[in-house]
């Protein structure tokens, strides 16, 4: 992808740069909002990472602008601020995503390929998301494998289709709480680790293999391929 990264802290945009090129993205950096705003109009760029705080022209006033000319460039926005109302305002100002500081360049890699799959699926009218011989259809309420309908309650198909847009990348454990079920904060129960054993056992009753993969101290990865 070719990605905006608009960060006023040097050293950290350095270092989320180097990290996301590693997932062979090409970066530009952008030091403040009018950087910003200007680089989007001179190229073409596949999503923007956006920090909420900049000088010049901050975070918010960078959205509205670009949602006020009917731009409808992906932006995942970065704060340092975790608040339900700064999420609140973030999201409403036009981010599509919305993640706290500090954050991993893995973790801004998966977001990236779930906003834009999920873009491609509306933009397409068919939500219907396929990774390996697994089928996910949210509208639906229904999965299948093989061709086979596989029969979940809600949060376990929530669970799998998050683990079908992230195909080949590790979700870790915070980032499917949050998915799943909406908690900004990682529960001291195993609540994934139970949801992905009941998964598991229905993913392979008919005796295929398991295509969930575990990253011992991470999180999980489904198998796309």
């Amino acid at each position: 992808m070719n990605l905006l990264l608009v960060e006023d802290d040097a050293e950290y945009a350095a270092a989320t740069a180097t990290g996301l090129r590693r997932f062979d993205h090409r970066v530009t950096i952008a030091p403040d909002g009018r950087a910003a705003l200007s680089a989007v109009e001179c190229e073409s760029f596949d999503a923007m990472i956006l920090d909420r705080m900049l000088p010049h022209v901050d975070g918010i006033s960078v959205l509205e602008r670009l949602r006020a000319a009917r731009a409808t460039l992906p932006v995942i926005m970065l704060s340092a601020r975790g608040q339900s109302d700064d999420k609140v305002g973030g999201l409403v100002a036009g981010a599509d995503d919305y993640v706290v500081k500090p954050v991993d360049a893995a973790e801004l890699n998966a977001r990236l390929h779930a906003l834009l799959r999920g873009r491609a699926f509306a933009q397409g009218g068919d939500d219907t998301l396929t990774a390996g011989d697994i089928t996910v259809s949210p509208s639906r309420f229904r999965a299948w494998r093989a061709g086979q309908p596989v029969d979940l309650v809600k949060l376990e198909l929530r669970l799998l289709l998050e683990l079908v847009r992230h195909a080949d990348t590790v979700m870790t454990r915070a980032m499917l709480v949050e998915k799943v079920w909406g908690y900004d904060f990682e529960p001291e129960t195993n609540l994934v680790d139970v949801y992905i054993r009941r998964l598991r056992i229905k993913l392979t009753a008919d005796g295929r293999g398991d295509p969930i993969v575990t990253m011992r101290g991470v999180g999980y990865m489904l198998k796309g391929g």
